[in-house]
């Protein structure tokens, strides 16, 4: 249930980032700030849910190690590498935010 709860946030929260972006289109005055805005949520949104995300991570490992030290290796080399999945998210928002910016397609 918690699942399918964060999906439908997300996807809320993602279309109501590209409907702040194409209001730039058709006001030209006001384009700049809503790109600005519309950059800056998704930035925050996406740093949020990686936070969130590698949290849960963290405590799942955590708990792992505490049951069973013994597989403590191999548990910290998948959490590492969970780690680097999850901000390359963030990553990637903060580039879609900095096209968003600078090239800015819809001014």
């Amino acid at each position: 249930m918690r699942k399918y709860l964060m999906i439908a946030l997300n996807t809320v929260a993602l279309l109501g980032m590209a409907s702040l972006a194409m209001a730039g289109e058709t006001l030209n005055a006001v384009s700049l700030g809503t790109t600005t805005l519309a950059a800056a949520l998704g930035i925050g949104i996406a740093a949020f849910g990686c936070g969130i995300g590698m949290g849960l991570g963290l405590k799942g490992a955590c708990e792992g190690i505490a049951r069973n030290p013994d597989v403590s290796g191999k548990i910290t080399g998948t959490m590492i590498l969970a780690f680097a999945f999850i901000e390359s998210l963030a990553i990637y928002a903060l580039v879609i935010s900095f096209i968003l910016l600078y090239a800015n397609p819809f001014a």
